[in-house]
């Protein structure tokens, strides 16, 4: 199963779990693209019809640079047919208010354009007062990673996270 992994990153962390994350769902059996958006058209999603979108939350709640550069046209993108997952970075700690806020502002325009979003994630284990990233029913919009304050997590997340999205994708 073919699905593209596009990240955005303005420290590196981000592209490094993505690079981390491509490894391990290669190891399950998965064929992953792997796009930088700072250097990819978004026009390229419309290859796959699996996405997995990986952003940090940047400083108050804001989209990651590169992001935030394509997000009106993704706004607009048809996500009709489109099974799309999230993975979000961020600090739980220092920015308790609005941690991974960005996967939610991400998730709006998958749900309001026709996509389904799979690969949602258990809010148990973290620490924070609001996130835009939560769905109303307490889970996450996807993989929540913490590398500040939880980096001794992010390893195991990410592979019981595979484990689960190759059960919902059927694999």
């Amino acid at each position: 199963m073919k699905i593209g992994l596009f990240y955005g990153t303005n420290t590196g962390v981000t592209e490094i779990i993505a690079e981390e994350l491509k490894e391990i769902l290669e190891e399950k059996g998965f064929e992953i693209d792997l796009h930088d958006i700072a250097d990819t058209p978004l026009d390229e999603m419309n290859n796959y019809d699996k996405l997995i979108i990986a952003t940090p939350t940047w400083n108050d709640g804001e989209l990651q640079d590169d992001w935030e550069e394509v997000i009106d046209d993704y706004k607009e993108f048809d996500f009709s047919g489109k099974m799309v997952a999230f993975v979000g970075t961020g600090d739980q700690e220092a920015y308790c208010d609005n941690y991974l806020d960005a996967i939610g502002v991400m998730a709006k325009p998958v749900r309001d354009n026709g996509g389904t979003i799979f690969g949602r994630w258990p809010s148990e284990g973290y620490s924070h007062t609001h996130s835009l990233g939560m769905d109303s029913d307490g889970m996450w919009a996807g993989l929540a990673l913490d590398n500040d304050n939880q980096e001794s997590l992010t390893a195991g997340r990410m592979k019981k996270w595979v484990d689960q999205i190759a059960k919902e994708l059927g694999l």
